[in-house]
Order: structure tokens, then C-alpha cells, then sequence
């Protein structure tokens, strides 16, 4: 098993941990349909497309 080889220090740690605890949200790419705000690698959830195709369907939103 790995070891460390050197003590880490107090505001290293602290450090290391508030990373973890940033306030930035997800990244957000454009929907090349519809042009809404979608996440990468996700399909739509205004248009229901990924990658060029329709893979969910959509219900009408009611107005």
C-alpha cells in the first residue's frame, strides 16, 4: 500500500478539502436544435435530441 512520504500540513489539508466545496455549477453547452442551455454528453430537455437524433419525447408545454 502507498504511504506518504512527507506529513501534509494543516493548510494543505484544509486546502485539499475546501476544494471540494466549490460554488461553481455545471457546464453548459448549447443545444445545436433548439439552441437552449444543456449539459455536455446529455440529451436535451427542451427538444428531447442528442447527437443530431431524437431519443426522448417531449410532451407540449402547456402555455
Amino acid at each position: 500500500m502507498g504511504v506518504p512520504k512527507n506529513k501534509t500540513s494543516k493548510a494543505n489539508k484544509r486546502m485539499n478539502r475546501a476544494a471540494r466545496y466549490t460554488l461553481d455549477g455545471p457546464a453548459l453547452s448549447t443545444c445545436p436544435q433548439c439552441h437552449a442551455a444543456k449539459q455536455p454528453h446529455h440529451a436535451c430537455s427542451e427538444c428531447g435530441y442528442y447527437n443530431g437524433r431524437p431519443v426522448i419525447k417531449i410532451a407540449a408545454k402547456a402555455k
